[in-house]
């Protein structure tokens, strides 16, 4: 599992950040959390193609993080692409997305699926769940979580080889959960050489929002949580002004929440040429805290 921040700015693009878009590489799986201007070129950037495109997470209907959509339908159409497309975005948002989509003159080669999610929400997806949650927001906005399935557990290879099973199909058969029998009679069972089954991974993007108790909660455990961080702690007032988060704010939903890894993100303009302030006042929080940079790559190792 990747992440790759295509787009990092808060509200307005500069020279060095575009506006909010995260790509995420699971498996084959190519999916898109917010999609404002710019986001074709930052893909074309990071060498994703945009007709492996599955499926996109629309955060709020602010211009910095959706208006890039429109572009991005009528590029698919361009290349041929036949296959639907399925758009997921927060209660009231449906038909304005469907109102802007059809501003354009084009020719569309596939459908476009726009669907409504609501706080709370929950959809199942292949091997794993995306889960919704409500933000501090002035507008309908939506958090998401991408929360992998159980995982089987570690398999232990020198077992396996104690027990007779040489290297090959048999591992292959025991790693899937199946029994092996062996020629002496002797069945090995997945659990004699497999681990205690593990938690899948969660990934978590707050959006725009100020710092709340349900975004704790909603973060918990995640292995990363992405959050706003717009102005710097000694603009606190206008942060909260404006519904966005400082650093500290961020880092302290992130050590309450007990995540492993905190990537701050939606950051002002007026830290073009240097954000190193925005780092080091949630680090005094949070160790663990990167500030995100557009086509910064991300692994989450299982």
């Amino acid at each position: 599992m990747k992440l790759i921040f295509l787009g990092t700015s808060g509200s307005i693009p500069t020279a060095k950040r575009g506006l909010p878009a995260i790509a995420l590489k699971r498996d084959r799986e190519l999916l898109l959390f917010d999609v404002a201007e710019g986001t074709q070129r930052q893909m074309a950037l990071a060498h994703l193609s945009p007709m492996k495109l599955d499926a996109i997470f629309i955060t709020h209907l602010h211009g910095d993080h959706f208006l890039g959509l429109a572009g991005l339908v009528q590029t698919l159409s361009l290349m041929d692409r036949k296959e639907k497309l399925e758009v997921y975005c927060p209660p009231e948002a449906r038909g304005r997305i469907e109102s802007y989509l059809r501003i354009p003159y084009y020719t569309l080669t596939f459908d476009v699926v726009v669907r409504e999610l609501k706080p709370g929400d929950e959809l199942r997806r292949q091997g794993y769940r995306i889960l919704t949650c409500d933000v501090d927001h002035p507008v309908p906005a939506l958090a998401y979580a991408l929360v992998e399935d159980e995982r089987l557990g570690r398999f232990y290879p020198e077992k396996a080889a104690a027990l007779g099973i040489k290297p090959g199909p048999d591992f292959s058969r025991l790693k899937a959960g199946q029994a092996v029998k062996l020629r002496d009679g002797r069945t090995v069972e997945p659990e004699q050489v497999i681990g205690p089954p593990r938690p899948g991974r969660k990934i978590v993007y707050a959006g725009d929002t100020r710092p709340s108790e349900r975004i704790i909660e909603f973060a918990r455990g995640a292995d990363v949580l992405i959050h706003d961080c717009t102005l710097a702690d000694e603009l606190a007032d206008k942060a909260a002004e404006s519904a966005h988060s400082t650093p500290s704010e961020a880092a302290e939903v992130a050590k309450r929440a007990a995540v492993k890894q905190l990537v701050l993100i939606h950051v002002s303009p007026r830290y073009e040429d240097d954000d190193s302030a925005l780092l080091k006042q949630a680090k005094k929080i949070f160790p663990n805290t990167l500030v995100a940079v557009d086509l910064m790559e991300l692994e989450i190792k299982p």
